[in-house]
């Protein structure tokens, strides 16, 4: 393995369902963070790392910045806010429409107060029809900041994900590894398969039902014939949702469970026992401590 001469921390910001998600496993070139086609996915800071070649990258997938509704969304804005700082530079991912949003005047504002290099990437590109729109963004974000580059990707197809690579390399500085050279995530594989189970819950479900879901990993054990057992609780905020959740004779839970399952096994590479159960707590959103039981703490 050639020797790690330089390594960096990257953020990943934008407003929700903009490909955040999608584009770090595609630069790591593993699954390291849920996708879903629903904003708010993402409800924690996470890192996905890739070393390569002398540099090793560490890319933070941070929830999108939207307008809070709830003690949750105060904590996932302020998850958004506080990974701007401290990184070697920031990757701003937009849409391919010519319009700035509330979301993006505020997170170029953020950036602009830091003074770190930051980027701009224009996602979707592959939803294009008239590349020359592409320009329109550019000339438009250009006249907002400064960009130290701008570059159109689509993180569905990984089209211009080399050059975006080229492009952040630039900004790691020089220094040792952080992560050793196998590791793709910080994330415990406890809280992984916990990621995973909420991800088939926000698949499967509808309107504002999964939103309001959290899941709790009560057992991770690894026997000695290499099967993992895992026991989880799945916590929504109402009577009604428990129903439509485990659904007309258990349908909808077993659905959720084996599709969870099947993703747990291809992650861990062996064989996984899925238990689940369903749970009613009533507005865990805006209760701090429920919050906090639930792993969205700051360190």
């Amino acid at each position: 393995m050639p020797i790690i001469k330089k390594s960096g921390i990257i953020t990943l910001c934008g407003r929700p369902n903009v490909g955040k998600s999608t584009l770090i496993n595609t630069l790591v070139g593993e699954k390291v963070a849920i996708v879903t086609n629903k904003p708010q996915t993402t409800r924690n800071r996470i890192c996905g790392i890739l070393t390569r070649g002398e540099s090793q990258f560490v890319f933070v997938d941070t929830p999108g910045l939207h307008k809070a509704r709830t003690r949750l969304g105060d904590y996932m804005v302020n998850v958004v806010r506080e990974s701007v700082a401290d990184v070697d530079a920031v990757a701003l991912l937009v849409e391919p429409i010519p319009n700035i949003g509330e979301p993006e005047a505020q997170l170029i504002a953020r950036v602009k107060t830091l003074g770190c290099p930051a980027v701009l990437v224009i996602n979707k590109g592959d939803t294009l029809e008239r590349k020359d729109k592409l320009l329109e963004v550019i000339q438009l974000y250009s006249q907002e900041h400064d960009f130290q580059a701008v570059v159109p990707i689509s993180a569905k197809t990984g089209e211009g994900v080399e050059e975006l690579l080229g492009v952040l390399e630039g900004f790691l500085p020089d220094g040792p590894q952080l992560f050793p050279e196998d590791m793709t995530s910080d994330q415990p594989e406890r809280q992984m398969m916990g990621e995973i189970l909420r991800e088939k819950l926000l698949l499967s479900l509808d309107k504002e039902i999964p939103h309001g879901t959290a899941v709790e990993i009560t057992r991770f054990v690894e026997r000695e014939d290499e099967v993992i057992e895992v026991e989880a609780t799945i916590y929504c905020e109402k009577n009604s949702h428990k129903g439509i959740i485990i659904g007309k004779g258990g349908a909808m839970l077993k659905k959720i469970s084996t599709l969870a399952r099947q993703d747990m096994e291809r992650f861990m590479g062996t064989k996984v026992y899925l238990q689940t159960w369903v749970k009613v707590k009533e507005n865990w959103r805006d209760n701090p401590a429920a919050i906090q039981n639930f792993g969205y703490h700051q360190d």
